[in-house]
């Protein structure tokens, strides 16, 4: 049996009519997926405008259409080729024996679940892969609401209407538009979302069951087993405390979870080494990607910043981890729940240590939804600047989508960094 613990979102009844009140006495689902559509259809005028003055590349002609552009772009390719023809049997080598890019990099849940729905409805991967993505970021933002409601009761009630805020700056992150690009971020969000809600709920078998299905999606199931050990160790010394259960089954159960977790954060690895008889041939094929052949924990941290920055690379990472740790400390972070504090930590720490700082990491930090809440809970009141600084915060990340978009998705044929 699993425990629930109900936490209702504060709500305000409509006190006058109009569109406005109609509007916040919806449903909450519906007040979800309006917001998330609202986002989307920013971003899709962002990528047609964007399309519209692209030059041939190595994925489109000069001014594809949308699904094109959504479809096939940078590693959309990839996981195309993962849906249609699979995995390579051998690693493929240069002259000098190093492993080159191929397809190992790329988890095969989302290709998979894209290669049925073309099977089953007849479509082309430039359609159905971003339509899947639309429709599997919407299940994300809903459970990224659930997930605040019942996860994050202090920072709640200190600030109503938060869940919704969070969604809502979840969907007009700067990155966020590859939640409609044939990437696996949207599916990554939805089952990292859905696994904090089982674990807040109490979840456990359902939890095991998500988080597997994480293994295969994207490199990000270590941080959960962090996770995992912290909302353990909350309820164990509760236990003590008198106020929750613990016995035998509970730490039997939390236990197998946790390694669970830890052994999703290496599964697809070993069914790369598995596959193409190389013990290490996943690390290999990710090191193709780097500057510098060799993937240390922090590694990136010491050569990247050297070659954006120059002589002020020291003072922009220093600063960069000062606002970071910054966001993590102030009193809206700390009236979220344990297990969405402990995510956002966790994860922050764990792409730190194993991504290369390149154009790329703006869009894995889309995974630390719970920073979203924290933004949003900053301001608490007076009401008018909460509202100001909500306002604010929505208006600048969309101009910056925007010129992710135009700077990042827009691919120049003569040197590119990929989104």
């Amino acid at each position: 049996m699993s425990e629930v613990r109900e936490v209702d979102e504060p709500t305000s009844e409509p006190t006058t009519a109009g569109p406005w009140a109609w509007a916040v006495s919806r449903p909450w689902w519906v007040q979800v997926l309006a917001v998330y559509a609202a986002a989307r259809l920013v971003t899709t005028v962002a990528f047609l405008w964007v399309a519209s003055v692209q030059e041939q590349n190595p994925w489109t002609a000069e001014h594809p259409g949308y699904f094109p552009y959504v479809g096939f772009m940078f590693d959309g390719s990839w996981y195309r080729t993962v849906a249609e023809t699979g995995y390579p049997a051998e690693l493929p080598r240069d002259e000098n024996g190093l492993v080159q890019q191929n397809a190992w990099a790329f988890f095969p849940l989302f290709p998979m679940l894209a290669r049925g729905l073309m099977q089953l409805t007849g479509g082309s991967w430039e359609v159905v892969a971003p339509l899947l993505a639309v429709v599997l970021g919407a299940g994300a933002v809903l459970a990224i609401h659930q997930t605040v409601v019942r996860g994050a009761p202090r920072a709640v009630a200190a600030r109503p209407g938060l869940p919704l805020a969070s969604v809502a700056l979840v969907s007009v992150f700067p990155t966020a538009a590859v939640l409609q690009v044939a990437y696996t971020e949207a599916l990554a969000l939805l089952l990292i979302a859905s696994a904090l809600l089982l674990l807040i709920r109490r979840d456990y078998g359902w939890m095991a069951l998500v988080v597997v299905a994480l293994g295969f999606t994207r490199a990000v199931a270590l941080p959960m087993a962090v996770v995992v050990v912290v909302h353990a160790a909350v309820r164990w010394w509760s236990a003590r405390r008198g106020t929750d259960t613990w016995t035998w089954r509970t730490g039997v159960g939390l236990g197998s979870l946790t390694v669970l977790a830890a052994a999703s954060g290496f599964l697809w690895p070993a069914i790369c080494g598995w596959a193409t008889g190389v013990p290490d041939g996943y690390l290999q094929t990710q090191e193709s990607w780097r500057g510098v052949r060799e993937v240390a924990p922090f590694g990136g941290w010491f050569y990247v910043p050297q070659f954006w920055f120059g002589s002020r690379a020291l003072l922009v990472v220093t600063l960069s981890f000062a606002l970071v740790v910054a966001v993590l400390v102030v009193p809206a972070a700390w009236r979220l729940g344990n297990e969405l504090h402990a995510w956002a930590a966790a994860y922050i720490v764990y792409i730190a240590a194993v991504v290369e700082p390149g154009s790329s990491l703006a869009r894995f930090l889309l995974l630390a939804f719970p920073l979203a809440a924290v933004t949003a809970g900053v301001v608490t009141r007076p009401p008018a600047a909460r509202r100001w600084w909500f306002g604010a915060v929505v208006v600048l990340m969309l101009a910056l989508q925007v010129l992710w978009v135009r700077q990042m998705w827009h691919a120049n044929p003569v040197a590119d960094w990929p989104p």
